[in-house]
């Protein structure tokens, strides 16, 4: 898969470090909303092992505040430029948002990530396919409205559904990597069931990314707060890359690039 100029050898894995550009996110919001904080951050991280960067402005924690457009546009678009004058690394963009991922693109983005799995913005699936950008398509449902009858056979049905979405408006399935949405309409016994039976996403014949870092999956399997979850996180990476995963997308980049890397030299032993 080639993100930017880089081509992504998916028979291995690789960190996809977390720049948020918030000042509410969960987990680090107002931290890297300075540029240059932010760049000092992405070098960080870089120097750790991350491969590829994704860059988002609007938080996803529970109970966020939606943002418009043009705000979220305000946020990214400076810090995608940025980096991409600054390093040689590939940029996902964080959004779900047709208009925010275009204008991303143009400035230097690679890569989509929705978090709404191409069903939130409509035209979100027609924008990746002009542009001939890869997607990570997420799991997501509104849990009141769907509860689950299998959650790990929910998944895959409704991934399935996005994957056409995707496909029938242009996206090459090259282009495609799914995400589970650990943490999105999810209980906690949904999300350590979908990590259990993580491997059966592979079905789908996609290759996979995974995003659990300091989630309250974590949090709440271990009673922890949010700054104390970077054990829990590795775990979760060791299981993801065991069973498959071609992406692990991180805050703390250097404790889990070494835990993948460790992981990687057992199983290739």
């Amino acid at each position: 898969m080639k993100i930017n100029q880089t081509d992504f050898n998916l028979k291995r894995c690789h960190i996809m470090g977390i720049l948020n550009v918030t000042p509410d996110s969960f987990s680090d919001g107002g931290k890297w909303n300075s540029l240059d904080q932010a760049l000092f951050h992405t070098r960080e991280m870089i120097n750790e092992g991350a491969e590829l960067i994704d860059i988002g402005g609007e938080s996803t924690r529970p109970g966020y505040q939606r943002i418009t457009e043009q705000e979220e546009l305000e946020r990214v678009l400076p810090y995608i430029e940025a980096v991409r004058k600054e390093f040689d690394i590939p940029i996902s963009i964080d959004t779900c948002k047709a208009k925010v991922a275009e204008q991303a693109i143009s400035a230097g983005a690679g890569m989509v990530n929705d978090i709404t799995g191409l069903k939130g913005d409509k035209r979100m699936a027609n924008i990746i396919a002009k542009a001939g950008v890869p997607c990570c398509i997420m799991h997501n449902r509104n849990l009141e409205e769907h509860p689950y009858t299998d959650v790990t056979e929910d998944v895959l049905t409704d991934l399935r559904e996005s994957i056409q979405i995707g496909l029938e408006a242009g996206i090459k399935r090259e282009w495609i990597l799914t995400d589970p949405g650990i943490g999105f309409g999810k209980t906690l016994s949904d999300n350590l069931i979908l990590m259990k039976h993580l491997d059966r996403l592979l079905e789908l014949g996609y290759p996979v990314l995974l995003g659990t870092s300091r989630k309250s999956m974590i949090g709440l399997s271990l009673n922890l707060p949010v700054e104390d979850r970077v054990e829990g996180t590795i775990a979760t990476t060791v299981l993801g890359v065991a069973k498959g995963c071609s992406f692990i997308r991180v805050h703390d980049v250097k404790e889990n690039y070494r835990a993948l890397k460790m992981t990687e030299a057992i199983l290739n032993a």
